[in-house]
């Protein structure tokens, strides 16, 4: 019985790492369709030796290789619903009720590229925005015309998205980013933010700030603004999915300023829930790191930028 049981035992030992590897492949691969769908490696890892826009020293590196970015990107999403000509331009012109993820791949897409990306790759994707942008117009709600060419739409948007990742980062992420990294991720994004037609863009936290306190006044939580934050609360997920974004989605509430939350009729949290929420998320953070695995697109990156 004992040499039966040790042979038992023994047999599980030797294929465990490969069911268990087979798991994470499968939920990997599974994590990888849903949130960013297939990446094209050739904008990543080549021509040897250019560091693209931004290069591996830089702070956007470690702070968009971060899966707590996830978080960010949800809580950009609420922020972004407060602005009535932003919003107007998503309700009227986006297809997110019927393509939830088209849009999430796409800016995933973006940031990766102007992230990790060759220069020309990165180049040619804020064209290919550039371009989009401009049949993006019209009349909101409250009988104001606008466009996505707008520089205060533009400056608005990417205020609301890196605000987001470096508070997702700070709070649930693995990634260690001081208020010095912050200011210096700021500049880095700034001339990213400009390429694309946003003007005044802050380069700090000082900035930041004042820019925060002269466009709050702007912010308003209309009928789309409402409508879309039920979707963002419920979206048509695989019930595999459903419990990991119910935690992604508390963790991006409860990090939203309490104005925003009020406004869009989101459940209050006035702080993240120290006890609930932010473990939850962290480990939700930390399975997708072990489904996901290294980052193909980021290994590409540095071994054409020579980090790696």
């Amino acid at each position: 019985m004992g040499s039966a049981s040790g042979d038992s035992r023994r047999g599980l030992s030797a294929t465990d790492p490969g069911a268990v590897e087979g798991l994470r492949r499968l939920i990997g691969a599974a994590v990888q369709n849903l949130l960013v769908g297939e990446r094209d490696l050739s904008a990543f890892d080549r021509p040897e030796g250019d560091p693209g826009l931004l290069g591996p020293d830089s702070v956007a590196w470690r702070v968009h290789g971060d899966l707590a970015c996830l978080i960010g990107g949800v809580r950009a999403l609420f922020l972004q619903t407060m602005h009535p000509l932003a919003m107007a331009g998503v309700a009227e012109h986006s297809d997110y009720r019927n393509d939830p993820f088209g849009r999430l791949h796409r800016t995933a897409a973006y940031i990766a590229v102007t992230t990790f990306g060759s220069t020309e790759a990165a180049t040619a994707a804020i064209a290919r925005v550039n371009s989009v942008h401009k049949s993006v117009l019209g009349i909101a709600p409250d009988g104001r015309p606008y466009a996505a060419t707008d520089p205060e739409l533009l400056l608005w948007v990417h205020a609301t998205e890196v605000a987001s990742f470096v508070k997702a980062v700070q709070l649930f992420g693995t990634t260690q980013i001081s208020s010095e990294d912050v200011d210096r991720y700021l500049a880095e994004m700034a001339p990213i933010a400009e390429a694309l037609g946003a003007e005044n863009v802050p380069t700090d936290r000082v900035e930041m700030k004042v820019y925060w306190d002269r466009v709050r006044p702007e912010l308003v939580a209309g009928s789309q603004a409402k409508e879309t934050a039920r979707f963002l609360l419920t979206p048509p997920l695989p019930l595999w999915a459903r419990p990991a974004y119910g935690v992604i989605t508390a963790a991006a509430v409860g990090s939203l300023p309490s104005v925003v939350r009020e406004g869009l009729g989101l459940p209050n949290m006035p702080v993240v829930n120290q006890v609930a929420v932010r473990p939850a998320a962290r480990a939700v953070v930390k399975l997708l790191g072990w489904s996901l695995g290294p980052s193909p697109a980021v290994a590409a990156a540095s071994r054409r930028a020579g980090a790696g």
